[in-house]
């Protein structure tokens, strides 16, 4: 189990923006191992309990909240990282959990016993607060994703673009799931994450976009149309 606690700035950025601070970034920061030539892909299903407990808490701006996903990064990959994400105040507290493709598969389809059977005490937590609360799959967002690191203060600078969502297939490991936008291809979310304080070079980076800074949650976006909808 990984136990990671930091602090979290998001901005939205357009594609010039986004690509200027890109260069920049790319002089002065080390590229994640995990870039392709384009970045790489991410893909998670998000689960929420019957009433939208945790769709609502966000929307409330509450400063305690939690969310749980199951997040892969290719259809064909055969493990899986199940999250627990939880805002404290100025600090996001994220624990994942390594699941194989089977145990992740038994997940998707309601199966939270695999939690309970991990041998974990996180895991354990899941499975009581999901149980408790009657948590179900609700939708899966993709976008794609380039990433910077730099070793001060384990500083990750991530751009996200092109993200999309489904609310009726909840298979993660489809290969030809259908997905809809749920923002402008044009916009990318730039997420500024690090433990402590940010170093100088970064904040003077940052002050050309600081007016954009924003409190934003892909997982609400790509609710926002099934949970505002009345019949």
């Amino acid at each position: 189990m990984r136990d990671v606690l930091r602090e979290e700035k998001k901005f939205l950025l357009n594609q010039a923006e986004a690509l200027k601070l890109r260069n920049y970034l790319s002089n002065v920061v080390h590229t994640d191992l995990h870039n392709g030539s384009d970045g790489y892909q991410v893909r998670s299903l998000y689960f929420d309990s019957l009433s939208n407990r945790d769709f609502q808490e966000k929307e409330d701006g509450l400063e305690l909240r939690r969310k749980f996903r199951l997040r892969v990064y290719s259809p064909d990959a055969d493990f899986a990282l199940f999250e627990m994400k939880q805002k404290q105040g100025p600090y996001q507290r994220k624990r994942s959990l390594r699941l194989s493709r089977k145990e992740a598969q038994a997940l998707i389809e309601g199966d939270y016993s695999v939690l309970l059977n991990s041998g974990s005490e996180f895991g354990q937590e899941c499975y009581s607060i999901m149980e408790m609360w009657a948590y179900r799959p609700k939708t899966v967002v993709e976008y794609d994703r380039f990433a910077f690191i730099a070793p001060e203060n384990s500083i990750r600078i991530t751009f996200d673009s092109k993200i999309r969502a489904n609310e009726v297939n909840f298979n993660v490991f489809d290969r030809n799931l259908v997905l809809n936008s749920v923002m402008s291809p044009f916009a990318v979310v730039l997420e500024v994450k690090y433990n402590g304080f940010l170093l100088s070079y970064i904040k003077h980076m940052l002050l050309p976009v600081q007016k954009s800074e924003l409190s934003v949650s892909k997982y609400c976006m790509a609710r926002q149309i099934g949970c505002n909808y009345r019949f």
